[in-house]
């Protein structure tokens, strides 16, 4: 296609068909898809039962505007509050993309404290490493330095605290090092102003999967309570079994107000995302004459909610959840095996099926190389040369982090080609360079 992308610098690379957990090229390579596209494709790709299900419910019924009921939407929402939210969480905002669905959370959040005469209370914070989406406002609260160029100036600025970065804290004790940096923002800004807090669980692809220290969640959510300030959590990259629970958060004894879902809710089959909120923040909405969640055209396309059901009812029956954790496990462990001494990786981490190595050009000092070396580019090219999809991680700050999730269909096979073709584009690259 000639004109496309939008911005044409160089020759994309053109992907024919997908089957399993494979890419095939039209110049006729197989790919393992290390990277599930975009962290996204949770249970493989060409499902026929997923396409049976798209083309049925699309002969059913095309289009009904979102406030309105059908079968679909009911089915999808009984799935989703009998097997995948907990029993707090039953009122649902469907939106096409997740720069919508978080945009919307913060209306809401914003929209709760007006309904309850704290028009004041509107402020929302976010953090500097982070990535939320690509509107005005998700780009303003994310961390997304490089993609926020040529429109900085444009942007609403928003109270930013540092996000837990444990391989480059100065402290030794870091939970408590980054809780304080948000007690010190909300003293500063004052807890009487400010609505919610903005965090994924675990850093996506801004960071790398990057692992808060255990009592960090734990923390926030002391102070959101003290001070009435709403917890909406970015699990559009995270949710859905990607780190080895249904939600990321669940790796500590702590509740969100708001889970924002995305990728594996349809898992590449549909464009559809979802903000998941407390009975109590719709019901204060509702109490006053006028408030109103405007919704997205194509919000709870019906089958978009028809093909979602279908994908959570197969992550269900091949228990793809308890996978991702047990083969996380395993790429976690042969991750280590390969990285562990290397000069020029600092760490591997990450939970479950998401995992990241972070590239450095001095192990003991954590040197980072230039922008200029381009480290993640040549690294992803290679390893695509060599057979393998990875994701490139960072903001332009952070860099040089390659990021991994691969469907939740993998096999250890799979984990060991993942493993050695990263290892041997490592040393390729880094040999290049120096």
């Amino acid at each position: 296609m000639a004109n496309w992308p939008f911005l044409q610098n160089g020759k994309p690379i053109h992907i024919t068909s997908a089957d399993g957990v494979f890419l095939y090229t039209d110049d006729g390579r197989e790919i393992l898809d290390g990277a599930g596209g975009a962290i996204v494709s949770n249970i493989g790709h060409g499902r026929t039962e997923v396409a049976d299900v798209a083309r049925e419910s699309v002969l059913k019924l095309d289009y009904i505007i979102p406030p309105w009921n059908c079968d679909e939407r009911e089915a999808l929402v009984e799935r989703l509050q009998k097997s995948w939210l907990p029993p707090e969480f039953n009122r649902f905002h469907f939106t096409s993309g997740g720069s919508e669905a978080i945009e919307s959370a913060m209306r809401i959040a914003q929209m709760y404290f007006a309904a309850k005469n704290q028009p004041e209370k509107y402020k929302i914070i976010g953090r500097d490493i982070s990535y939320h989406g690509t509107t005005h406002t998700t780009m303003a609260i994310g961390g997304h330095q490089a993609r926020k160029q040529g429109i900085e100036h444009t942007l609403p600025t928003y109270p930013i605290i540092p996000t837990p970065y444990t391989l480059r804290c100065d402290s030794d004790k870091p939970a408590e090092f980054y809780v304080e940096a948000f007690q010190r923002i909300l003293e500063l800004e004052g807890p009487e102003t400010v609505a919610a807090i903005l965090g994924e669980p675990i850093i996506g692809a801004s960071g790398g999967a990057m692992v808060p220290p255990d009592g960090y969640w734990e923390g926030i959510r002391e102070l959101c309570d003290r001070y009435d300030v709403l917890w909406i959590c970015d699990e559009i990259m995270t949710g859905f079994g990607r780190t080895g629970t249904k939600w990321g958060y669940e790796h500590w004894p702590v509740l969100p107000d708001f889970i924002i879902s995305g990728k594996g809710l349809a898992a590449g089959y549909a464009p559809i995302n979802a903000v998941f909120s407390k009975n109590t923040i719709a019901e204060t909405i509702e109490q006053v004459p006028g408030l109103a969640v405007m919704f997205h055209t194509y919000g709870s396309h019906p089958s978009g909610c028809a093909i979602a059901d279908k994908v959570l009812e197969i992550m269900e029956r091949e228990d793809l959840v308890s996978k991702a954790d047990s083969l996380g496990c395993v790429l976690e462990q042969k991750l280590q095996s390969a990285f562990s001494n290397h000069p020029h990786v600092a760490e591997s981490r990450g939970k479950g099926l998401l995992q990241a190595i972070e590239v450095v050009k001095n192990r003991s000092t954590l040197e980072r190389f230039e922008i200029s070396d381009n480290v993640t580019g040549r690294l992803i090219s290679k390893c695509f040369e060599k057979g393998v999809h990875f994701y490139g991680a960072g903001t332009g700050i952070v860099r040089d982090v390659v990021l991994i999730g691969p469907p939740l269909t993998i096999n250890e096979s799979h984990v060991d080609q993942i493993v050695n073709v990263l290892s041997d584009a490592v040393d390729d690259v880094m040999q290049e360079i120096n």
